[in-house]
């Protein structure tokens, strides 16, 4: 049995003066850390949701401490009416007596009381024997305390890659909402930070569609899990790396910047995405969406715009006709149109792409958006909200490079439009009106986070607002 496999959750970590005496160095880090997502506000206290041993943090040289953490805060007003105002994270902290120097941007801080007092605490990912641990528990199908390490058995019968160890690992620093590890270039892995019950589409959805034989996604090669109060929490998928692999946003500018043309990659993406949307509607139930299913699709479409106008006054003269986008949809589902809906990636943008060097696209980061419930992201939904996700990325790309190209961004939507239909049959253009209404409601969403999070790109997304404000709904 491995080491990371002989320890389970018992004292100290189980005590609650342990929660305690972090609980002031927390305060001071988590709100720093980019994946935290109640930045603005204050943290108020933090409750223990589990805690793990897995390495003993009374040890020497080093400790390593699995936790599940909720971080209570107020609540703003437009939070006001929710059943759980607080987030549960994934925490793994190192303990030590002292940081050697090239752990020092790791530091939490020094604790001065409770069961682990005159010891140093981290995060353990930036420390290469902690991130050791996970993956060999992960390689030996460990069961820690409350947490799972799983493989897919079918993988490896079928010629699937093998964990072997020794691989070095290596933080990812570019990471937002999640943090992830690279293990000799051959896997990575993705930790999920915020942690919710229930089935993770970023593991749920890949899984499906490997085992459909779409090679579009990279394969989970194994998982880890939490089972607490009788519901299960994903917390982590490793899947193998793409070893040169560059993702779409960055290509895009590097084109941008030499003055290429990326219609041909874009062609290729759009046949990638379809590729996939096929593979998941092959494999999941699809539904169809009628009047009555389509109404509260467009009410939320409408009540966002109206928040958002409240939000940034800067949108206000536009309001009237992205209006009409909505209302255009709203008509034509009471004519008796109808709608296919299935599940989709839910957060497809050039960032979620991955181009290998032998040229072939790759979608990756099936969670969704993290701030929507767990539910609504796994529910079944028109593919054209990915395409309208993938078509604003295009926007992004084109605004961010000066001077802006005249016509980038337009023959990269063309072009990504055609590749989507020479896999599916179906040109998303062939249907405006929901096609418009899924971008004007992406557009308004960005609006309201440029205008919050970065003022500077405010001009970008409205742009597009005062395009789509103006189009009649024409292809």
């Amino acid at each position: 049995m491995s080491e990371a496999a002989t320890h389970s959750a018992s004292a100290p970590v189980a005590r609650p003066e342990l929660l305690a005496s972090l609980d002031p160095l927390l305060r001071e880090w988590l709100p720093r850390q980019r994946w935290f997502a109640g930045k603005g506000r204050p943290v108020t206290g933090f409750s223990l949701v589990s805690a793990t041993e897995l390495l003993p943090p009374t040890g020497r040289p080093l400790g390593l401490l699995h936790l599940l953490v909720r971080a209570h805060q107020p609540l703003t007003p437009a939070q006001g009416a929710l059943p759980h105002p607080s987030d549960c994270y994934q925490l793994l902290i190192g303990v030590r007596e002292a940081l050697p120097p090239r752990l020092a941007p790791a530091l939490i801080g020094h604790l001065e009381e409770g069961p682990l007092a005159g010891l140093t605490v981290y995060e353990a990912l930036h420390d290469a024997r902690p991130a050791d641990v996970l993956l060999e528990a992960l390689r030996t199908r460990a069961q820690i305390g409350d947490l799972r390490f799983e493989r897919d058995g079918r993988e490896e019968s079928r010629g699937g890659q093998i964990i072997r160890d020794g691989l070095v690992p290596r933080l990812v620093t570019s990471e937002q909402s999640n943090s992830s590890v690279v293990y000799g270039d051959t896997f990575i892995l993705k930790l999920l930070r915020r942690i919710v019950p229930g089935t993770n589409p970023d593991l749920e959805l890949p899984l499906l569609l490997s085992r459909e034989g779409c090679a579009r996604v990279p394969a989970p090669v194994a998982w880890m899990l939490a089972e607490l109060g009788g519901e299960t929490y994903t917390l982590g998928v490793l899947q193998p790396f793409v070893r040169g692999a560059t993702d779409g946003w960055e290509l895009a500018l590097r084109e941008l910047a030499k003055g290429a043309d990326f219609g041909a990659e874009a062609r290729a993406l759009g046949r990638a995405t379809a590729e996939v949307h096929t593979a998941l509607a092959r494999t999941l139930p699809t539904v169809t969406l009628g009047h009555a299913q389509m109404k509260p699709l467009v009410d939320g479409m409408t009540q966002r715009l109206d928040a958002a106008t409240q939000a940034v006054p800067a949108l206000r003269p536009y309001a009237p006709g992205l209006r009409t986008a909505f209302e255009a949809l709203a008509g034509l589902a009471a004519e008796g149109s109808a709608w296919t809906a299935q599940r989709i990636h839910g957060d497809l943008h050039l960032g979620q792409c991955l181009r290998s060097p032998s040229g072939e696209w790759s979608l990756i980061d099936f969670e969704g958006e993290p701030s929507k419930p767990l539910a609504e992201r796994r529910l079944p939904q028109p593919p054209a909200r990915d395409i309208a996700g993938m078509l604003r990325s295009f926007d992004y790309a084109a605004h961010s490079h000066h001077p802006l190209t005249p016509g980038w961004a337009d023959t990269c939507r063309a072009a990504f439009c055609t590749g989507y239909a020479e896999v599916t049959g179906v040109d998303p253009r062939t249907d405006p009106v929901l096609l418009r209404a899924y971008e004007t409601d992406k557009a308004v969403y960005e609006v309201v986070y440029e205008a919050r999070h970065r003022p500077d790109w405010l001009p970008v997304p409205l742009a597009a607002v005062r395009r789509l404000a103006a189009d009649a709904g024409a292809p």
